[in-house]
């Protein structure tokens, strides 16, 4: 089941206009695990993405450890049916997705060792539309 907002006060929203030079000030480092997954570049990124990319790290981690997915869908994305004549107004909203900065942490896993967390963050790499990098907490005392 896709992630999308439980109620919403209008179906639709305005389309924004992403900057994709913008280097993320907020959700740049680790918070919750010892590793995590780092856009390296600025995207979007839909709904079924994410939960893809989540479906492929548990089912190769199992019930090993814990995952903290740190980005939210919260931008409808209107798209009008093939083959429709311009105007009409705006089509119907198609996916939920979000717009991820260069620099955000979008995953964290906690209570794996490094091998498992990096084949783990490898195989969610794929799924993503974006180029990403593993992030390790440094140990400072």
């Amino acid at each position: 089941m896709p992630l999308l907002p439980s109620r919403v006060k209008f179906r639709k929203q305005h389309t924004r206009r992403h900057r994709y030079d913008h280097v993320a000030t907020s959700c740049n480092t680790l918070a919750f695990g010892d590793y995590g997954i780092q856009a390296l570049v600025s995207g979007e990124i839909s709904a079924r993405q994410i939960e893809a990319a989540r479906v492929a790290a548990m089912h190769y981690m199992g019930r090993v450890g814990k995952m903290w997915i740190r980005i939210f869908p919260h931008q409808p994305v209107g798209r009008h049916a093939a083959e429709t004549r311009m105007g009409s107004g705006k089509g119907e909203v198609a996916f939920w997705a979000t717009h991820v900065h260069q620099g955000t942490v979008m995953f964290e896993f906690g209570g794996v060792n490094a091998d498992m967390a990096r084949e783990a963050l490898r195989r969610m790499s794929f799924k993503l539309p974006i180029k990403t990098r593993m992030v390790v907490r440094s140990a400072t005392p």
